[in-house]
Formats: structure tokens, C-alpha cells, sequence
């Protein structure tokens, strides 16, 4: 891959090449500490590559793939052959930019991919897998990640992240994050096997909201005891600006019963636990994540026969700006915010949630998300930061990803970075210090935010 690769002025090349290698600390993606824990050679590319990659798995059924090549019985080659069919043609789709440049950094192959290359791809990676034994620490490890905060239900044992502990000669900090999606979606059929798995789990007898917000308390003291530094919320709903606990708590109680919750109930109890949430995570030092605007499971077929992260979420509706404000005011006026990181799905709610950002001590607009972190994207959310907010406090770059080859995304990011950092300067746009604005994003804040380090 060519050192020129997405930077168009040789003033990019520069500053690219001074933050190339800098370290990486992922605060948001979905590896597995388990795997990470058992440490597997894996057996071929097509797995690594497509074993539950559900951005993959979009597009080659955009590109009309049998579903067997995708998520069926399909050998791994032949999976993997397809894949290179598609991807040959996926012009402008970022999976065509990742594809390339993980083969470049952990294969050392720049043959573009295709239909046509893809037996000689399939032999060279193979080989290269067998011989380096490349297992998830070794990736880890060649991507020289530091920190690394998996996603985590509630009600999750942890056991693995405590057995990473006696992982000899692994340097790199695995923690758990608390998400708290299955707690807070009680329309769900199996929410009340799910609350008698908390109830179980944290010694206290549910039957009403209060004992619910109890065990929630005890499992934050568990994660903490686990290094917790970051908590999650992803779900399709948003509370309304209205507080009402008899609404909340019958919303709850009739959850118990296997009732659904009115949209009104729903909405009260969603603004309760919110508030509850982040009240802890201020209290605990927990950074919330609030990951807005999408849509989830719209595939009940794909859902029915493979359940979540499939490939058929997608992006949601616009959330009103009032809702969001009122609920971070709320938080805010009863010593309550946390530090909280805004994702959306939804790019046209970006510059409203740069100035939201703006309003609230502590609160930052997050990365561009998902469908949102291509090229474009990307450089959008860095250009609204620098417009509207403080581009030097962006958090950077994250992973949200469940493959341990997507660390080639933080090169990606850094090379946009870079473009239209050395851009701004060479049009004398801006005449400060581009090396330490792209150090500070690329990985300071982030490390001093996890860290609570002061000092800058």
C-alpha cells in the first residue's frame, strides 16, 4: 500500500508519517474476551475475516450473494470467494478501503482483491496465518493496542476477563464495559428470565423498581471491581422530558408480569433509569456512552434464524434535540453528569449534537458511528468538531467491531486526520501545532479520560 494512500499533499505525508505509530486505546468495540483469554490460532482468512462480521455480511447481500456464502454452511473458501467477488466492485464502500489495507498490515499483501486474485489471496494469507500461528494476542499485539473496553451485558459473569489476568506475556488492558440495552428493553419475550438471571446473580428479590435499581448497584460494584471505566446504552428508544415514577414503576411491575408497557410507561421508565444510570456513572467515574438513532432487528426472518447483530440494523430516526437536552440537564442539575459521549447513526443529527456537546460540562460528540465511519463521515464529524466545538478534546478513533484485524481502521482515521490537519496549515487556514492536535486525538484524550490523568 502506497505511503500516499488517501493523503493528497506531501505536508500530509508528514504528519501521517509522525502519528502513524502512535499507540491505540479502544474504548468501544465488540472482541471477545474469551477469545482473547483461549488465544486460538485461527484456521483460515475467511474466518477471521467473516466469521461474524456483520458489515461483511451486508454487503454481499446487497450484492445478491446466496446467504449460504454469508451466514449458511458454505466452506470458509468459498465464503471467502465471494466475498472477493463483491468487494472487487465495492467502490467507495470503506469495507473496500479496510479489506485492502488489514491484507497490507497483517499479510504484507497489497494485491487488490477480486474474483481473480482471490485463490492466490486465500493461499498467501494462509500461509501467513499457519506460519506466524496468528491468534487474537498476536493481533493485539502487532496493532499495539494498549487498552481495549469490551461490551458487556449486565448480567455477564466476567469470568474471562478475570482469567486475562493470568495471561502470561500479554501487556494490554482488557476491560469489561457496562451495557445496558437487554435492562432497559423490558418489551422483550425473555425479560423476565432476564431479571431473574440479575435477581439470582446479585442476591436481591426484584418485584419493583427499587429492588431493580438495588441489583443494578451491585453489579456496578462488581464491573468497577473489574476495572470498569465505560457504560453503554444502544437502543432504539429515547426517553421523553417528562418525569413520572408511578408511570416508570408500573411500566417495570407489568414487565414482571410479561405485559407490555405502554409507550407513555415505557417512556417514564426509560427517563428514570437514565437518570439512575448516569447518577452511578458519575458516582463510579464511568464514562456513558449514548449510542442514538438507530434501528434494530428490522429482519424478523434474519432475526428469527440468527438472531442480533446479523446484519439488519440500520439508521433510525431523528431524536429531537430537546429530549436529549432535557435528559443531560436533568443529569446535570442534580450533580449527576457523567462524562457522556454522543454517537448518532443518523448524520444529520451531527452539528446539533456538536452544539449540545457544547452546553454541558464533560459532554462530547463521539466518533463518526457505524454506516457513518467512512471517508466522508468521518471527515464530517471532524470538521463539525473543529467548527462547532474544540476539535483539539475529540476523543478519536474506535473500533465498534468484533474482528481483531479492524485495528487497521485506526490508520484509516489517521490518515483523514492527517489530510485535513496539514490542509488547514498549508492554506495558513491554521498555524499552530498539527503534530500535537493529532496526538491529543489520536490518543491523549482518550488515555487521560481512562486514566483520569489532569495534566496535558
Amino acid at each position: 500500500m502506497k505511503e500516499t494512500y488517501m493523503l493528497t499533499t506531501s505536508s500530509a505525508v508528514k504528519l501521517y508519517n509522525e502519528i502513524k505509530n502512535y499507540p491505540i486505546y479502544d474504548y468501544h468495540c465488540h472482541l471477545s474476551a474469551k477469545e482473547i483469554t483461549e488465544d486460538k490460532t485461527f484456521d483460515n482468512i475467511g474466518q477471521l475475516w467473516l466469521g461474524g462480521d456483520h458489515y461483511k455480511w451486508r454487503l454481499m447481500r446487497a450484492a445478491g450473494i446466496d446467504e449460504g456464502l454469508i451466514t449458511g454452511q458454505a466452506n470458509w473458501h468459498d465464503k471467502f470467494t465471494a466475498y472477493a467477488k463483491v468487494i472487487s466492485k465495492a467502490a467507495g464502500n470503506p469495507l473496500y478501503h479496510w479489506s485492502q489495507m488489514e491484507l497490507d498490515k497483517y499479510f504484507n499483501i497489497d494485491t487488490p482483491l477480486s474474483e481473480e486474485t482471490a485463490e492466490q489471496i486465500w493461499i498467501q494469507a494462509n500461509a501467513v496465518i499457519q506460519n506466524r500461528q496468528l491468534s487474537p494476542v498476536k493481533l493485539i499485539k502487532m496493532s499495539n493496542v494498549k487498552y481495549i473496553a469490551t461490551t458487556d451485558d449486565v448480567v455477564d459473569s466476567l469470568e474471562y476477563h478475570e482469567k486475562l489476568k493470568d495471561v502470561s506475556g500479554f501487556d494490554t488492558v482488557v476491560a469489561p464495559s457496562m451495557r445496558f440495552d437487554k435492562l432497559l428493553l423490558i418489551n422483550r419475550p425473555d425479560y423476565k428470565e432476564y431479571i431473574k438471571s440479575l435477581s439470582e446473580q446479585t442476591n436481591v428479590k426484584i418485584t419493583n423498581l427499587d429492588q431493580l435499581q438495588l441489583a443494578v448497584l451491585d453489579k456496578f460494584r462488581y464491573f468497577c471491581n473489574h476495572s470498569c471505566k465505560f457504560a453503554d446504552i444502544g437502543i432504539p428508544f429515547f426517553p421523553d422530558t417528562i418525569d413520572d415514577e408511578k408511570a416508570a414503576a408500573r411500566a417495570f411491575e407489568n414487565a414482571l408480569e410479561g405485559k407490555p408497557a405502554t409507550r407513555s410507561d415505557y417512556s417514564a421508565f426509560l427517563r428514570k433509569m437514565f437518570l439512575f444510570i448516569g447518577k452511578e456513572c458519575k458516582k463510579n467515574n464511568i464514562v456513558l456512552q449514548l449510542h442514538l438513532a438507530v434501528l434494530r432487528n428490522t429482519n424478523t426472518k434474519l432475526f428469527n434464524r440468527l438472531g442480533a447483530d446479523c446484519g439488519a440494523d440500520c439508521i433510525g430516526d431523528v431524536i429531537e434535540g430537546g429530549k436529549i437536552t432535557s435528559l443531560l440537564d436533568a443529569m446535570n442539575s442534580n450533580k449527576g453528569l457523567p462524562f457522556v459521549i454522543l454517537y448518532t447513526l443518523n448524520p444529520s443529527m451531527t452539528a446539533q449534537l456538536a452544539a449540545i456537546s457544547g452546553c454541558f460540562p464533560n459532554v462530547r460528540l463521539g466518533a463518526a458511528w457505524w454506516f457513518a465511519d467512512h471517508k466522508r463521515g468521518i471527515r464530517e464529524v471532524i470538521n463539525t468538531i473543529a467548527e462547532i466545538g474544540y476539535i483539539d478534546g475529540f476523543l478519536g478513533m474506535l473500533t465498534d467491531s468484533r474482528s481483531f484485524l479492524s485495528y487497521a481502521r485506526h490508520d484509516y482515521f489517521r490518515r483523514i486526520l492527517a489530510d485535513i490537519l496539514a490542509g488547514w496549515a498549508q492554506s495558513l487556514e491554521f498555524s499552530g501545532n498539527t503534530t500535537e492536535i493529532a496526538e491529543d486525538i489520536c490518543y491523549k484524550n482518550i488515555k487521560n479520560l481512562i486514566f483520569n490523568i489532569k495534566e496535558r
